[in-house]
């Protein structure tokens, strides 16, 4: 192995790189690199290298590459001396070709022995090669399996990249790597920020790397670089007195458009505040990438934060640039929102028929009906006010049809939400036409309010019932109607929302709510709430091995077919519990065993035992403990309470160890064999009462 380690830079150089697709370029080319020199035998120390970047440059550096590779060794097996010698002991031609094809006399050739017999081999070592050698080859390599986006041309070469490339520096140790990339060599300049620094950069080592960009006013560890556009955000926030929305889509985006983060403080016309704020924001964030900023409440101020990529002299004039630029887009919104409220959400809600919601389905307003009819019966079952509830449920999709959601589409429920509070709605009502959407994305939490959830849960009810029975099911990665989506919502709202509903009622009435849809050639079909269960329940398989909850575990659940999704969920907590206890593999082996037991058996196991035949000790102990556990257990199973049921439980294991070391199930003796079954049934029956705790032994 190579002894001497030098620290690697490479850096390429190009025009401004897409902003999505940059942390993506980055962290290929890193990957894509250390999986190059690996391949090639080349021993690094990565230590704790991360992709570096910025908008005009993709780097790697690595701490220690080695010099060159480890000395190649290689063994080529030869034909067994039976076939490679004649009966003089001289070579056959058999022999003499593979000698001739491995470059040397055959007897320089050795020997060795496997269990057919003595062979002829090659062996042969060979220097490694230089790393310097192979580095260019590397990084071509790496490049050419980066996942580029739109791979541009650019010049009179046949070379593509995701933008134009202008420099590579390519170092090992304080030596430049001669090589060429994408049509240019290597050399060991950089260069600095477009404005600030418009000149060549000299980076003499790889270690000098950062700090000399730094210095050409460029951030390019992009760690350092998020930092500085917090403190700069935070900083000119507490300026205008409040503090900034930094929002994580946004500050990631801001990060891949700037080398030299500079905060500039905005204002604009108090008069816009009256636009809900939602339409601001998003406005600011996702159209501008800048950072609102929001007083002690979390509302809204008139004041505003962009990143500028330079340290400006005439700071005033970049301010006037960045609101000139948002002062139109505010204008819209408030127009729109006026707008909106002449016509009134009664009037959206009528133009909701003209809009297909999906052909087999009928218009919009067809599902705000049945959403309205789920939700007036789940409120009813969750003992929430069901005239609320349906009156939400028919206001729910009316602000589709308005201007400030068609602008903003990511406004939908937010928008009906002010319409509502405008028109004088209750403000649960006015809240549960925005909460329905919650959650609206990984990691959002459910909706707040119980009206919301039943809302929610109507809305996702209908769309799976619907979408199943138009043949929308979710294919490979195709999901048109983000079913899988609607189904993890409905699952989190029932169980973290602590609603006790029966689902698959639930699943039956959405499915009657949507009845049968036209197919091809006149036939009909309904969703089937079997596989509508089946498709909810595998969603929950994901969201709780997230959570760190072992298959086994889930699936000890999922046998007994919860009905409730709460209750799924409490039997879950209750069995990690038990899993923990010293009880629970032998418990869980024991029932496994008892199951298969009683599978073998040819027709009704009895459902009666009777004391009088136990005729051994075990027997008898087991059957009295058994009937306690019985008797413990009974008030604990009708209060759900499953960790005390689970831990009652865990007690049995010396009569159940016992009944199996000393008691022979199978007897000849018709009658207290089946004695006997009937007490393993009532046993098995109780331990898996709470789940199917075989699933736990392994």
């Amino acid at each position: 192995m190579s002894a001497v380690h030098l620290p690697l830079l490479i850096e390429l150089g190009t025009e401004e790189l897409p902003v999505n697709a940059l942390p993506g370029l980055a962290q290929a080319l890193f990957d894509n690199v250390i999986d190059g020199l690996s391949k090639r035998g080349i021993a690094f120390d990565r230590g704790d290298a991360k992709p570096l970047y910025s908008p005009r440059r993709l780097a790697v550096l690595l701490p220690g590459v080695a010099v060159g590779q480890d000395e190649q060794r290689s063994e080529v097996l030869g034909p067994y001396l039976n076939v490679a010698l004649d009966a003089d002991g001289q070579p056959t031609r058999a022999l003499q070709g593979f000698a001739q094809k491995a470059g040397v006399e055959w007897t320089a050739l050795e020997r060795t022995s496997d269990a057919k017999g003595e062979r002829f081999v090659h062996r042969a070592v060979k220097p490694g090669a230089q790393t310097a050698t192979l580095l260019p080859e590397v990084v071509r390599e790496a490049i050419a399996a980066m996942p580029i986006p739109k791979p541009m041309r650019w010049g009179a070469h046949t070379h593509a990249f995701a933008r134009p490339v202008h420099w590579l520096v390519l170092l090992l140790g304080a030596d430049v790597i001669e090589g060429e990339v994408l049509g240019v060599n290597a050399g060991r300049n950089s260069r600095g920020h477009r404005f600030l620094h418009d000149k060549p950069v000299w980076i003499g080592a790889p270690g000098d790397y950062v700090d000399a960009l730094r210095g050409a006013k460029v951030l390019v560890d992009p760690d350092e670089r998020r930092s500085q556009i917090v403190r700069e955000v935070e900083h000119a926030a507490a300026q205008a007195g409040g503090t900034a929305r930094i929002d994580d889509t946004n500050l990631a985006q801001v990060n891949c458009l700037v080398e030299w983060p500079s905060a500039v403080l905005c204002d604009f016309e108090a008069e816009f505040l009256a636009v809900p704020q939602e339409a601001l924001v998003a406005t600011m964030e996702a159209n501008q990438k800048f950072f609102p900023v929001l007083d002690g409440d979390g509302k809204l101020t008139p004041h505003f934060i962009g990143i500028a990529n330079i340290v400006s002299k005439d700071v005033a004039q970049v301010r006037k640039g960045y609101e000139r630029v948002i002062r139109p887009r505010f204008a819209d919104a408030k127009f729109f929102f006026a707008e909106d409220m002449k016509q009134g959400l009664a009037s959206m809600h009528d133009g909701l028929r003209t809009v297909t919601y999906q052909a087999r389905l009928g218009s919009v307003a067809d599902k705000v009906a049945r959403v309205a009819a789920l939700a007036e019966g789940i409120a009813r079952d969750a003992g929430a006010d069901a005239t609320q509830a349906r009156r939400a449920a028919e206001l729910s999709k009316a602000d589709l049809q308005s201007r400030l959601v068609n602008e903003f589409p990511e406004l939908q429920g937010i928008a009906g939400r002010y319409y509502a509070a405008v028109e004088g709605e209750p403000v649960a009502v006015a809240n549960a036409i925005d909460e329905a959407y919650m959650p609206r994305f990984a990691g959002d939490a459910v909706a707040p309010s119980m009206l919301g959830r039943v809302l929610a849960i109507a809305e996702r009810l209908d769309t799976l019932a619907g979408g199943f029975a138009a043949g929308l099911k979710p294919t490979g990665n195709k999901d048109a109607f983000a079913l899988r989506r609607n189904a993890l919502g409905l699952a989190r709202t029932l169980i973290e929302g602590g609603l006790d509903l029966d689902l698959v009622r639930l699943l039956e009435r959405a499915r009657d709510g949507v009845g049968a849809v036209p197919g091809e050639k006149g036939a009909t079909t309904t969703a089937d709430v079997n596989e509508l269960m089946e498709f909810i329940v595998d969603r929950l398989r994901a969201y709780y091995a997230d959570q760190g909850v072992p298959p086994q575990q889930f699936e000890a659940v999922a046998a007994l077919r919860p009905v409730s999704l709460l209750d799924f969920d409490r039997r879950l907590r209750a069995i990690a519990e038990f899993a923990t206890l010293p009880e629970a593999g032998a418990l869980a082996a024991a029932n496994k065993r008892i199951r298969n037991i009683l599978r073998k058996v040819e027709g009704d196991v009895p459902s009666r035992v009777d004391a009088a035949l136990y005729s051994e000790a075990a027997e008898r102990d087991l059957g009295q403990a058994v009937d306690a556990a019985i008797t413990d257990t009974d008030a604990s199973l009708q209060s759900r309470d499953y960790v005390s049921v689970l831990g009652r439980l865990a007690r049995l294991r010396p009569q159940v160890d016992a009944f199996f070391d000393g008691v022979m199930v199978n007897v000849d003796d018709v009658a207290v064999r089946n004695n006997r079954l009937a007490l393993l049934q009532r046993l098995s029956d109780r331990l898996g009462s709470v789940a199917a705790i075989e699933h736990l032994s392994t």
